[in-house]
């Protein structure tokens, strides 16, 4: 019998790490955005003032933008940490428009990874903005008894940022694929455009989503300083 994880056959094990379709998807996913950027790079170093450039530069600005609204000042750490989750999810996404490609972003086991970068990049960002006691210590306002509801809400949206994203691309990809063998390629053309529409906004919605719990942990961690100073 062969071995299965989340669903999907193991291809072969690398140093333990089981190796599916999903992660050579992912695999190819991330070096074809790693091969874009480099080219951009070299791209906007020879014409920084042309249309590549203004592309870049209004993209940066929105992130850097967005960040200062949630956070409340610059982060240079979470806007490359949410324009990276939002390239990478856009481009699962766009992939599953290829023939015979199923989109990493369709597996539980990819959407799973990617909430628990966001997971951990709370406490990260928290700690590194207030310390390690001032961050714990927040677990304990307004009162020590909201502790586990504090523990619980963050475990929470972390399922939900999972579910959400796994559950909107599967069903989308599965119509997608369902409608292109029951009535060929140009039926469903309108329908391949809206789950196109669909990928971004769910990569967009992912990307929004943990800039505000990042951003949230960095205003928590700056609230005791604020009463202080008050």
């Amino acid at each position: 019998m062969e071995a299965q994880i989340f669903g999907e056959i193991v291809w072969f094990s690398f140093f333990g790490i089981p190796v599916t379709v999903t992660t050579v998807t992912s695999l190819a996913v991330s070096l074809g955005i790693v091969l874009i950027a480099l080219a951009l790079r070299a791209g906007l170093r020879r014409a920084p003032t042309g249309t590549p450039a203004a592309l870049a530069l209004l993209t940066v600005e929105w992130l850097d933008r967005l960040v200062r609204e949630v956070a409340g000042r610059s982060e240079p750490a979470l806007v490359t940490l949410s324009g990276s989750l939002f390239l990478f999810i856009a481009a699962c996404n766009l992939s599953g428009q290829l023939p015979g490609v199923r989109p990493p972003t369709a597996s539980l086991a990819t959407t799973s990874a990617l909430a628990a970068i966001v997971f951990f990049a709370v406490p990260v960002a928290g700690i590194r903005a207030r310390g390690l006691r001032g961050y714990l210590l927040g677990y304990f306002r307004p009162n020590p008894l909201f502790a586990p509801l504090h523990v619980l809400s963050e475990l929470s949206r972390t399922l939900a940022l999972s579910v959400r994203l796994f559950g909107n691309m599967m069903s989308g990809h599965l119509v997608v694929a369902l409608l292109v063998a029951l009535t060929g390629f140009l039926v469903p053309m309108p329908l391949m455009a809206l789950d196109v529409l669909i990928g971004l906004l769910q990569a967009y919605i992912f990307a929004i989503l943990a800039t505000v719990y990042v951003g949230a942990a960095l205003r928590v961690s700056e609230a005791p300083e604020a009463q202080a100073h008050a």
